[in-house]
Protein backbone atom coordinates (compact mmCIF):
# COMPACT_ATOMS: atom_id res chain seq x y z
CA UNK A 1 0.00 0.00 0.00
CA UNK A 2 1.29 3.64 -0.62
CA UNK A 3 2.13 5.60 2.16
CA UNK A 4 3.61 9.33 2.97
CA UNK A 5 7.17 8.74 4.43
CA UNK A 6 9.26 12.20 5.46
CA UNK A 7 12.23 12.32 3.44
CA UNK A 8 13.77 16.04 4.34
CA UNK A 9 12.92 18.79 6.36
CA UNK A 10 14.12 22.57 6.41
CA UNK A 11 13.74 25.45 8.36
CA UNK A 12 14.06 29.56 8.37
CA UNK A 13 14.49 32.21 11.57
CA UNK A 14 14.95 35.74 10.56
CA UNK A 15 18.42 37.51 11.09
CA UNK A 16 17.37 39.99 13.78
CA UNK A 17 17.72 38.44 17.52
CA UNK A 18 15.60 39.66 20.07
CA UNK A 19 17.24 39.25 23.86
CA UNK A 20 15.68 39.01 26.76
CA UNK A 21 17.20 42.14 28.33
CA UNK A 22 15.31 44.48 25.47
CA UNK A 23 12.12 44.11 27.11
CA UNK A 24 13.94 44.42 30.59
CA UNK A 25 14.35 48.48 28.58
CA UNK A 26 10.82 48.36 27.33
CA UNK A 27 9.14 47.04 29.86
CA UNK A 28 10.97 48.71 32.66
CA UNK A 29 11.32 45.59 34.72
CA UNK A 30 12.95 42.31 34.99
CA UNK A 31 11.56 39.91 32.99
CA UNK A 32 14.46 38.27 31.85
CA UNK A 33 14.60 36.18 34.85
CA UNK A 34 11.23 34.89 35.01
CA UNK A 35 11.78 34.09 31.22
CA UNK A 36 14.57 32.01 32.14
CA UNK A 37 13.55 30.37 34.80
CA UNK A 38 9.73 29.66 33.82
CA UNK A 39 9.78 28.85 30.10
CA UNK A 40 13.87 28.79 29.12
CA UNK A 41 13.62 31.50 26.30
CA UNK A 42 16.57 33.74 26.25
CA UNK A 43 15.95 35.60 23.02
CA UNK A 44 13.66 34.94 19.68
CA UNK A 45 13.93 36.28 15.87
CA UNK A 46 11.53 39.01 14.80
CA UNK A 47 11.04 39.82 11.13
CA UNK A 48 12.33 43.14 9.94
CA UNK A 49 9.84 45.82 8.46
CA UNK A 50 9.71 44.14 5.25
CA UNK A 51 10.05 40.87 6.17
CA UNK A 52 6.62 38.36 5.71
CA UNK A 53 5.16 35.25 6.34
CA UNK A 54 5.87 34.18 2.76
CA UNK A 55 9.40 35.51 3.15
CA UNK A 56 9.86 32.72 5.84
CA UNK A 57 7.85 29.90 4.36
CA UNK A 58 9.86 30.01 0.85
CA UNK A 59 13.01 30.05 2.73
CA UNK A 60 12.55 26.87 4.72
CA UNK A 61 10.29 25.34 2.05
CA UNK A 62 14.01 25.81 -0.41
CA UNK A 63 15.96 24.08 2.18
CA UNK A 64 13.72 21.27 2.51
CA UNK A 65 13.59 20.61 -1.57
CA UNK A 66 17.31 21.09 -1.57
CA UNK A 67 17.95 18.07 0.60
CA UNK A 68 15.70 16.20 -0.78
CA UNK A 69 16.90 15.71 -3.98
CA UNK A 70 13.77 16.86 -5.77
CA UNK A 71 12.58 19.49 -8.27
CA UNK A 72 10.36 22.43 -7.49
CA UNK A 73 8.24 20.61 -10.38
CA UNK A 74 8.24 17.41 -8.55
CA UNK A 75 6.35 19.02 -6.04
CA UNK A 76 2.04 18.05 -6.21
CA UNK A 77 0.33 19.91 -3.38
CA UNK A 78 1.50 22.68 -0.89
CA UNK A 79 -0.36 22.75 1.78
CA UNK A 80 0.84 25.58 4.05
CA UNK A 81 -0.45 26.12 7.97
CA UNK A 82 -0.48 29.62 9.44
CA UNK A 83 -2.74 32.13 11.71
CA UNK A 84 -0.32 34.79 10.44
CA UNK A 85 -0.50 34.97 6.67
CA UNK A 86 0.05 37.20 3.86
CA UNK A 87 -3.10 38.19 3.40
CA UNK A 88 -6.55 37.66 4.15
CA UNK A 89 -7.51 36.18 0.86
CA UNK A 90 -5.62 34.75 -1.24
CA UNK A 91 -3.88 32.55 0.44
CA UNK A 92 -0.26 32.15 1.54
CA UNK A 93 0.67 29.13 -0.23
CA UNK A 94 -0.40 30.54 -3.56
CA UNK A 95 2.04 33.58 -3.10
CA UNK A 96 4.94 30.50 -2.00
CA UNK A 97 4.04 28.40 -5.36
CA UNK A 98 4.62 31.32 -7.29
CA UNK A 99 7.98 32.50 -6.23
CA UNK A 100 9.02 28.71 -6.22
CA UNK A 101 8.21 27.87 -9.63
CA UNK A 102 6.33 25.19 -8.22
CA UNK A 103 3.74 25.07 -11.46
CA UNK A 104 2.56 21.64 -11.18
CA UNK A 105 1.75 21.73 -7.65
CA UNK A 106 -1.96 22.86 -5.99
CA UNK A 107 -2.26 25.01 -2.86
CA UNK A 108 -4.23 25.70 -0.13
CA UNK A 109 -3.48 27.60 3.27
CA UNK A 110 -5.31 25.84 6.92
CA UNK A 111 -4.89 27.54 9.85
CA UNK A 112 -5.36 25.56 13.24
CA UNK A 113 -3.47 28.10 14.66
CA UNK A 114 -0.51 27.03 16.41
CA UNK A 115 -1.88 23.05 15.79
CA UNK A 116 -1.69 23.79 12.53
CA UNK A 117 1.87 22.02 11.15
CA UNK A 118 0.74 18.63 12.50
CA UNK A 119 -2.34 19.06 11.09
CA UNK A 120 -1.17 19.87 7.19
CA UNK A 121 0.81 16.89 7.99
CA UNK A 122 -1.97 14.87 8.34
CA UNK A 123 -3.74 16.20 5.45
CA UNK A 124 -1.13 15.67 3.55
CA UNK A 125 -0.30 12.15 4.65
CA UNK A 126 -4.10 11.29 3.39
CA UNK A 127 -3.29 12.80 0.25
CA UNK A 128 -0.71 10.61 -0.74
CA UNK A 129 -2.41 7.44 0.73
CA UNK A 130 -5.58 7.86 -1.34
CA UNK A 131 -4.42 9.72 -4.37
CA UNK A 132 -1.65 8.22 -6.56
CA UNK A 133 -1.49 11.95 -8.60
CA UNK A 134 0.12 12.64 -5.17
CA UNK A 135 3.61 11.69 -4.84
CA UNK A 136 5.42 14.76 -3.35
CA UNK A 137 3.50 16.90 -0.53
CA UNK A 138 5.20 20.45 0.25
CA UNK A 139 4.30 21.24 4.39
CA UNK A 140 5.29 24.29 5.67
CA UNK A 141 4.30 25.40 9.18
CA UNK A 142 5.29 29.50 9.02
CA UNK A 143 4.77 32.25 11.81
CA UNK A 144 5.54 35.72 11.67
CA UNK A 145 3.58 36.69 15.06
CA UNK A 146 5.37 39.86 15.71
CA UNK A 147 3.88 41.92 13.21
CA UNK A 148 0.97 41.34 15.89
CA UNK A 149 2.45 42.49 18.89
CA UNK A 150 1.64 44.65 21.44
CA UNK A 151 4.74 46.54 22.82
CA UNK A 152 3.01 46.95 26.09
CA UNK A 153 1.43 43.80 26.77
CA UNK A 154 4.13 41.77 28.87
CA UNK A 155 1.95 38.54 28.85
CA UNK A 156 2.62 38.40 24.79
CA UNK A 157 5.58 40.77 23.86
CA UNK A 158 8.13 38.88 25.89
CA UNK A 159 6.94 34.96 24.29
CA UNK A 160 6.31 35.58 20.21
CA UNK A 161 8.44 34.87 18.15
CA UNK A 162 8.83 34.35 14.43
CA UNK A 163 10.18 31.13 11.26
CA UNK A 164 9.39 28.93 9.57
CA UNK A 165 9.25 24.91 9.18
CA UNK A 166 8.66 22.44 6.09
CA UNK A 167 8.84 18.46 5.34
CA UNK A 168 8.68 17.04 2.29
CA UNK A 169 6.48 14.01 2.20
CA UNK A 170 6.83 11.17 -0.59
CA UNK A 171 4.58 8.87 -1.56
CA UNK A 172 6.40 5.33 -0.88
CA UNK A 173 5.68 1.32 -0.41
CA UNK A 174 8.14 0.51 1.91
CA UNK A 175 6.94 -1.40 4.51
CA UNK A 176 7.24 -0.48 8.31
CA UNK A 177 8.21 3.52 7.66
CA UNK A 178 6.15 6.52 7.02
CA UNK A 179 2.50 7.61 8.41
CA UNK A 180 0.98 5.32 11.20
CA UNK A 181 -2.16 7.31 12.83
CA UNK A 182 -3.08 11.22 13.52
CA UNK A 183 -5.75 12.45 15.85
CA UNK A 184 -7.40 15.47 15.89
CA UNK A 185 -9.38 17.57 18.62
CA UNK A 186 -11.21 21.01 18.78
CA UNK A 187 -12.64 22.46 22.18
CA UNK A 188 -14.33 25.21 20.74
CA UNK A 189 -15.51 26.37 23.95
CA UNK A 190 -11.87 28.53 24.21
CA UNK A 191 -12.40 30.00 20.80
CA UNK A 192 -12.55 33.41 22.56
CA UNK A 193 -9.98 32.62 24.97
CA UNK A 194 -6.65 34.01 23.43
CA UNK A 195 -6.66 35.36 19.52
CA UNK A 196 -6.28 38.18 17.25
CA UNK A 197 -9.90 39.12 16.71
CA UNK A 198 -9.98 42.07 14.64
CA UNK A 199 -9.44 42.23 10.97
CA UNK A 200 -12.23 40.05 9.63
CA UNK A 201 -15.44 40.54 9.11
CA UNK A 202 -16.82 40.53 12.92
CA UNK A 203 -14.72 43.34 13.69
CA UNK A 204 -13.11 45.04 10.46
CA UNK A 205 -10.41 47.31 10.97
CA UNK A 206 -11.19 50.87 12.44
CA UNK A 207 -9.95 53.07 14.48
CA UNK A 208 -11.84 51.61 17.69
CA UNK A 209 -10.63 48.61 16.78
CA UNK A 210 -6.68 50.02 16.74
CA UNK A 211 -7.05 52.18 19.85
CA UNK A 212 -8.44 49.05 21.92
CA UNK A 213 -5.54 46.99 20.53
CA UNK A 214 -8.31 44.57 18.75
CA UNK A 215 -6.17 44.11 15.71
CA UNK A 216 -3.25 42.54 17.60
CA UNK A 217 -2.72 39.30 19.98
CA UNK A 218 -4.52 39.00 23.09
CA UNK A 219 -4.24 36.53 25.99
CA UNK A 220 -8.15 37.72 26.93
CA UNK A 221 -8.28 35.07 29.94
CA UNK A 222 -5.50 32.24 31.40
CA UNK A 223 -6.41 28.99 29.93
CA UNK A 224 -6.29 25.77 32.92
CA UNK A 225 -2.57 25.05 34.09
CA UNK A 226 -3.30 21.57 33.17
CA UNK A 227 -5.26 21.91 30.10
CA UNK A 228 -2.19 21.24 27.14
CA UNK A 229 -0.19 18.24 29.65
CA UNK A 230 -3.44 16.52 30.00
CA UNK A 231 -4.51 17.18 26.17
CA UNK A 232 -0.90 15.67 24.89
CA UNK A 233 -0.91 12.64 27.13
CA UNK A 234 -4.00 11.51 26.05
CA UNK A 235 -3.21 11.73 22.28
CA UNK A 236 0.29 10.17 22.91
CA UNK A 237 -1.61 7.43 24.53
CA UNK A 238 -4.05 7.21 21.83
CA UNK A 239 -1.60 6.81 19.21
CA UNK A 240 0.10 4.34 21.07
CA UNK A 241 -3.17 2.21 21.39
CA UNK A 242 -3.85 2.81 17.88
CA UNK A 243 -0.87 1.35 16.21
CA UNK A 244 -0.18 -0.90 19.10
CA UNK A 245 3.33 0.25 20.40
CA UNK A 246 4.26 1.42 24.03
CA UNK A 247 4.68 4.89 24.89
CA UNK A 248 8.38 3.71 26.26
CA UNK A 249 9.56 2.85 22.97
CA UNK A 250 8.75 6.12 21.14
CA UNK A 251 12.30 7.49 20.52
CA UNK A 252 11.28 11.27 20.24
CA UNK A 253 8.33 13.70 20.84
CA UNK A 254 7.76 16.86 19.07
CA UNK A 255 5.30 19.06 21.06
CA UNK A 256 3.88 22.52 21.05
CA UNK A 257 6.82 24.74 22.28
CA UNK A 258 5.31 27.21 24.19
CA UNK A 259 6.15 26.00 28.01
CA UNK A 260 8.79 23.98 28.66
CA UNK A 261 7.11 22.72 32.22
CA UNK A 262 3.98 21.46 30.09
CA UNK A 263 6.38 19.76 27.57
CA UNK A 264 8.14 18.19 30.80
CA UNK A 265 4.90 17.31 32.84
CA UNK A 266 3.83 15.20 29.58
CA UNK A 267 6.84 13.62 29.46
CA UNK A 268 6.76 12.87 33.25
CA UNK A 269 3.43 11.84 33.19
CA UNK A 270 4.29 9.11 30.18
CA UNK A 271 6.96 7.87 31.97
CA UNK A 272 9.42 8.87 29.62
CA UNK A 273 12.68 10.84 29.91
CA UNK A 274 12.26 14.35 29.49
CA UNK A 275 15.46 14.32 26.29
CA UNK A 276 12.82 12.39 24.20
CA UNK A 277 10.97 15.70 24.01
CA UNK A 278 13.29 17.79 21.63
CA UNK A 279 13.07 21.70 22.22
CA UNK A 280 13.92 24.44 21.03
CA UNK A 281 12.24 28.43 22.58
CA UNK A 282 15.44 28.79 24.32
CA UNK A 283 17.03 30.86 21.10
CA UNK A 284 13.79 30.66 18.73
CA UNK A 285 10.86 31.96 21.63
CA UNK A 286 7.32 30.58 20.90
CA UNK A 287 6.92 30.12 17.01
CA UNK A 288 3.42 28.91 16.76
CA UNK A 289 3.10 26.76 13.58
CA UNK A 290 6.48 26.93 12.74
CA UNK A 291 8.06 25.45 16.26
CA UNK A 292 7.40 21.91 15.85
CA UNK A 293 9.13 21.89 12.08
CA UNK A 294 11.54 24.26 13.21
CA UNK A 295 12.52 21.60 16.21
CA UNK A 296 12.02 18.76 14.15
CA UNK A 297 14.82 20.16 11.54
CA UNK A 298 17.13 20.78 14.17
CA UNK A 299 17.15 17.66 15.82
CA UNK A 300 17.24 16.40 12.10
CA UNK A 301 20.76 18.55 11.57
CA UNK A 302 22.01 17.56 14.72
CA UNK A 303 21.54 13.51 13.63
CA UNK A 304 19.36 12.53 16.54
CA UNK A 305 16.33 12.02 14.01
CA UNK A 306 17.62 8.44 12.38
CA UNK A 307 15.96 5.69 10.55
CA UNK A 308 13.40 3.30 11.99
CA UNK A 309 12.72 6.07 14.46
CA UNK A 310 9.39 6.53 16.11
CA UNK A 311 8.53 10.15 16.32
CA UNK A 312 5.31 11.68 17.81
CA UNK A 313 4.32 14.78 16.84
CA UNK A 314 1.67 16.86 19.04
CA UNK A 315 0.18 20.26 18.14
CA UNK A 316 -2.07 22.41 20.32
CA UNK A 317 -3.45 26.21 19.57
CA UNK A 318 -6.14 28.48 19.53
CA UNK A 319 -9.41 28.06 19.13
CA UNK A 320 -8.53 25.43 20.93
CA UNK A 321 -7.29 22.81 18.55
CA UNK A 322 -5.19 20.17 19.22
CA UNK A 323 -3.11 17.40 16.79
CA UNK A 324 -1.38 14.34 16.68
CA UNK A 325 0.49 12.48 14.16
CA UNK A 326 2.70 9.00 14.86
CA UNK A 327 5.48 8.79 11.24
CA UNK A 328 8.09 5.68 11.77
CA UNK A 329 11.35 7.37 10.16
Amino acid sequence: MRNATIIASGAYAPEKIVPNSYFNELLGEDVDTWLRENVHIYERRWTSANESTADLAEKAALQAIERAGISVEDIDLIVLSTDTPEFVSPSTASVVQNRLGAINAGTFDINTACAGFVTALDIGAKYIKADEQYNHILIIGAYNMSKYLNMEDKKTVTLFADGAGAVILKASTEENKGFLSSELISRGEYNEWMGIYAGGTKQPVSETVIANHDHQLKFVKRFPKELNPEMWSAMAQKLSSRIDVPIADVDHFFITQININSIWETLDHLEVPREKGYTVMHHYGYTGSACIPMAFNEAWEKGKVNAGDLIYFIGSGGGLAFASAAFRM
